[in-house]
């Protein structure tokens, strides 16, 4: 009866080490209010330079976006008060940004979907307020200010969360592979705010929209979006107006609730920057920044199909970061096994990095480590089962595979008459097991398979145990 539409604003802190208009350094943690100078402060008099770098990273991105690149745009004063915003104003880009008019594509289901590009422009952040829990007292760290954002505003293309929430792991896998942005999403480099509206399925016209905020995660903002759809969806079967405003996600309760009535560019009174001069970029830059993109994810995921045989999923997982990608195929060229390698970057290494909150760039096993590891398993000196023991004792001590193997005597177990003699032995002490097995409980094989591996601590090889108790089990 009713769809969402759903349009996404992310700003993306881009890596730079110094601010966008002056040279206080952007880096993350620091005492507060040590980052500012008179410029980032707002005093009288002060003058801003723009940072080239910023131009440099925001151009990139729009490049790899397919937006247009406007030769002229102009800085914007966009005045509004609040106590983290020393001069009164932040100033951003608004009649003329940098870039417009471009699209990604995202992929649910084995099924892409063009979302298009509103704009991109270069803005600077505000200060950062914290609230004292026990007093009636607020407090401003203006390290943040200054800080240069990149802000990508796209097309009200998405109708359900889940598009919302695969467009957002796109773009910020697009801003890592690009290195403009380190797209953390924890320290609020990389922020959404979502604007949803409802209307009848067929409508060309829109609903009242409300705005997001507090939008952290993931799974906050397909979370609130579906809540904020579900909300609107209730007013409108109920005859109540959906009133424009801008509401907060609490994520404890799972709800949105009312944070202000929301503003139209009119309520900021934008105007041209007079202290900054119109930014003119020529066709060479564009061109020379073209020439210079790396391989994005989605070209990425398709070669990684085609040069090595894996399946789409299996692709996609290892496209989504430029350096997991980067691991995958250093592993490969030491073991050119793919699937393999795939599945226990996707299994075993994913889940331990998860386990210890780090990043491939920092997992405790290497690629080459992981190669040899495999390259034991794959020549049957070790089972899968081993293999994964031994794995554990590599991210825990750092020690090569070959090492952990022969000081721990994991071997496998592989030779024929001294694993027929056991299956021998597992099979007259069970003849209870064997008679039922014999009358059609062939789930029993697992029992016996089970009894083999106690007793070779796991060492033997389950490949030549199979074979053997099937042979004595069909006598």
């Amino acid at each position: 009866m009713f769809e969402s539409v759903i349009g996404l604003e992310v700003h993306a802190q881009l890596k730079t080490r110094t601010k966008i208009f002056c040279g206080c350094s952007t880096e993350f943690g620091a005492l507060p209010n040590t980052h500012t100078c008179p410029v980032c402060l707002g005093m009288p008099g002060v003058l801003p330079v723009l940072n080239k770098r910023v131009v440099d990273h925001t151009l990139t991105m729009a490049v790899a976006t397919n937006c247009s690149v406007n030769r002229e745009s102009r800085f914007a004063r966009k005045n509004y008060f609040y106590p983290d915003l020393p001069k009164g104003y932040q100033i951003s880009q608004y009649e003329l940004p940098i870039a417009e008019h471009g699209h990604i594509y995202i992929e649910i289901d084995g099924q892409k979907q063009r979302i298009g590009i509103t704009r991109i422009h270069m803005e600077e952040d505000a200060g950062k307020l914290t609230h004292d829990t026990a007093r009636p007292v607020s407090r401003v760290d203006l390290n943040r200010t200054g800080v240069p954002l990149m802000e990508i505003v796209s097309e009200p293309d998405m109708r359900t969360p889940e598009q919302a929430g695969a467009y957002l792991r796109q773009l910020r896998s697009i801003v890592r592979y690009l290195d403009v942005s380190d797209g953390n999403l924890e320290e609020g480099s990389f922020r959404c705010d979502a604007n949803v509206s409802v209307m009848p399925k067929g409508s060309d016209v829109f609903g009242t929209r409300t705005e997001l905020k507090n939008l952290n995660s993931f799974k906050h903002v397909e979370k609130a979006i579906a809540f904020e759809v579900s909300r609107q969806t209730e007013m409108i079967m109920d005859g109540t107006a959906v009133v424009q405003e801008t509401r907060l996600w609490n994520p404890t309760k799972n709800q949105t609730f009312s944070m202000r009535g929301k503003e139209d560019a009119h309520d900021y009174r934008y105007f041209p920057d007079p202290d900054l001069l119109p930014l003119i970029i020529d066709a060479d830059w564009v061109e020379t920044t073209r020439k210079n993109l790396p391989e994005l994810p989605e070209q990425k995921k398709t070669r990684i199909i085609e040069a090595y045989g894996l399946p789409a999923y299996d692709a996609g997982v290892l496209s989504t970061s430029r350096a997991l990608a980067d691991y995958f195929e250093a592993c490969v060229k030491l073991f050119p096994n793919p699937k393999p390698v795939s599945n226990w970057i996707m299994g075993p290494l994913q889940g331990l990095l998860n386990t210890i909150g780090k990043s491939i760039l920092e997992s405790p096993i290497s690629h080459a480590a992981l190669a040899e590891l495999l390259e034991l398993e794959d020549k049957g000196v070790i089972s899968n089962k081993i293999a994964k023991t031994v794995f554990e004792e590599m991210a825990t001590t750092g020690e090569p595979a070959k090492v952990i193997v022969d000081k721990k005597g994991l071997v496998q177990v592989s030779d024929v008459l001294t694993l027929e003699k056991i299956v021998v032995t597992i099979l007259g002490n069970n003849p209870k097991e064997v008679e039922a097995y014999k009358n059609g409980k062939t789930k029993l094989m697992g029992f016996f398979v089970g009894q083999v591996m106690r007793e070779t601590k796991g060492k033997a090889d389950p490949k030549i145990v199979n074979q053997l108790l099937g042979e004595k089990l069909s006598e």
